[in-house]
């Protein structure tokens, strides 16, 4: 794909601003964190799905469930640092991703 996720991402965070335009800045920052929470649930509530691990509901999901379930968290948490007034999302992003990396693969634990 030649799109560039974090352009594709700001766009979608323009489409929710726009729509939520009735909720101050604020408020719509702190829903959009929550959204995360509630894509996380589905994610969760997938892989006990396929798992089939609830009695009541057996085998209810499948693993392309869950993969998509993780990609709405992920597209979720990218659109949260647009509309949060990250001036540089993808650099941050990217900075972040090397420090936790760096951190991770040296073993150290701070």
């Amino acid at each position: 794909m030649d799109e560039d996720h974090w352009e594709i991402t700001a766009g979608l965070a323009v489409f929710l601003d726009e729509a939520a335009a009735h909720i101050p800045a604020a408020q719509r920052s702190v829903l959009q964190v929550l959204k995360i929470g509630e894509e996380f649930g589905e994610a969760a509530q997938a892989l006990i799905g396929v798992t089939g691990v609830n009695p009541r509901k057996g085998t209810s999901h499948t693993w392309d469930d869950v993969t998509a379930e993780i990609c709405d968290v992920i597209v979720t948490s990218m659109v949260s640092l647009h509309r949060l007034g990250v001036p540089d999302p993808a650099g941050v992003f990217t900075e972040h991703l090397r420090r936790t990396a760096a951190r991770t693969l040296s073993g150290r634990k701070d």
